[in-house]
């Protein structure tokens, strides 16, 4: 499972030998491989503030009930999969296809999404039905006329490796379905399949042929069946994409709410400990002589000032009172307290400009997340040969 998420470049930071797609070839031993989150990952996956928790399976921890993904993930990695009378088939679609669609749907603009396949090839969608139940799409590989004699294979369709491909014109040739000569595979950064032909025969007809009765052309259903509250579905493709995006929504506004929470309790906190501190309070409670004494004097003469709060004093607002040193008292500066209380509810200010316009807020945060995945491509690709 590592090594296909590995494979599709997007979520997993590899080095080693990962085997290919293309060719078929399996990775190297788990020993002699090695992985990371991507940079990606990292940002879109996880975020323990908004994650929903539940107990392990033996009660001593808790284990994410499901990861608050904000981006299509099963649209761009696609999925297949069967159970006890279902099976889904997600084709995988192009990421900045996805982030320009979702877009769409926030500006409610019309929108069209397509397969796009890490193998090339061509696709013939005129039957895709937006990827629902019923729908089939084409795929073929591109076959190139070198020469009269000479054909060249250049892709190969999604699901198909070249060895596949290879087999199935051999299998095509020995049982007279078509004529080559002979075909050797140089695939190596690119597919390169060469097909020598029979002197005399038509390229034409040969390509006809190996689209016919070979790999190089082959027929994909899709079935998009996903659960949406607890129940099984079948939706288009279209219809998934509006369901991600409205959840991208809804946990970019819980982690705003999150944050707002954070800042309100900061600034609730370094409220009290400025009016405890220049309202000299701490002085009140030397004649205390238990320590039920000292939080009620303290409790009662905040109580005037508990207006200009934002919550009500708790015990332990008052316990992290009694816990300030004296040092920190004599070296108090009211000048950067306040800043800093500026600076807050300035922030304040802003995440609830982005809460009133979250729809505004996640098409930013989508233009973003394309900047930095295609910058994160960019800086992992190695250099170029002079």
């Amino acid at each position: 499972a590592l090594v296909s998420l590995g494979q599709k470049d997007i979520l997993i930071d590899t080095q080693g030998n990962w085997g290919d797609v293309r060719t078929g070839d399996r990775s190297a031993a788990p020993r002699y491989i090695e992985a990371r989150l991507s940079e990606f990952s990292l940002t879109v996956l996880f975020n323990k503030n908004i994650t929903q928790w539940k107990p392990s399976y033996d009660g001593r921890n808790n284990e994410p009930i499901s990861l608050p993904v904000r981006f299509p993930l099963v649209l761009s990695q696609g999925v297949d999969g069967i159970a006890v009378g279902l099976s889904t088939k997600i084709l995988p679609h192009n990421f900045n296809e996805l982030i320009k669609a979702s877009i769409s749907i926030l500006k409610e603009k019309p929108f069209k999404i397509l397969p796009d396949f890490q193998n090339g090839g061509m696709v013939d969608v005129n039957q895709y039905n937006k990827g629902k139940k019923g729908g089939r799409i084409r795929i073929r590989s591109h076959v190139d006329i070198i020469d009269k004699i000479t054909l060249k294979i250049s892709s190969v369709p999604y699901g198909i490796t070249t060895s596949s491909l290879i087999d199935s014109i051999i299998k095509a040739n020995d049982s007279g379905k078509i004529k080559i000569k002979n075909i050797e595979d140089n695939t190596a950064e690119n597919v390169d399949i060469i097909i020598k032909l029979i002197k005399g025969t038509s390229p034409n007809v040969v390509i006809d042929a190996l689209y016919a009765f070979t790999n190089c052309e082959v027929s994909i259903s899709p079935n998009c069946c996903i659960i949406v509250e607890n129940k099984p579905e079948f939706l288009s493709v279209h219809d998934l994409l509006c369901l991600s995006t409205s959840r991208t929504v809804s946990l970019l506004r819980n982690d705003l709410k999150f944050t707002l929470e954070a800042l309100e309790q900061q600034w609730h906190k370094l409220t009290l400990e400025k009016l405890f501190i220049e309202n000299k309070i701490y002085t009140h409670i030397e004649d205390c002589e238990t320590w039920d004494s000292i939080l009620e004097v303290i409790e009662d003469s905040l109580q005037i000032y508990k207006n200009k709060l934002k919550f009500n004093i708790t015990s332990d607002d008052i316990i992290s009172l009694t816990n300030i040193k004296i040092k920190r008292i004599t070296k108090y500066d009211s000048q950067k307290q306040y800043q800093r209380l500026i600076n807050i509810e300035s922030e304040i200010k802003s995440v609830n400009k982005d809460i009133v316009h979250i729809i505004e807020y996640t098409i930013k945060y989508f233009k973003q997340l394309q900047f930095q995945t295609l910058h994160q491509f960019i800086t992992s690709q190695p250099p170029s040969s002079p």
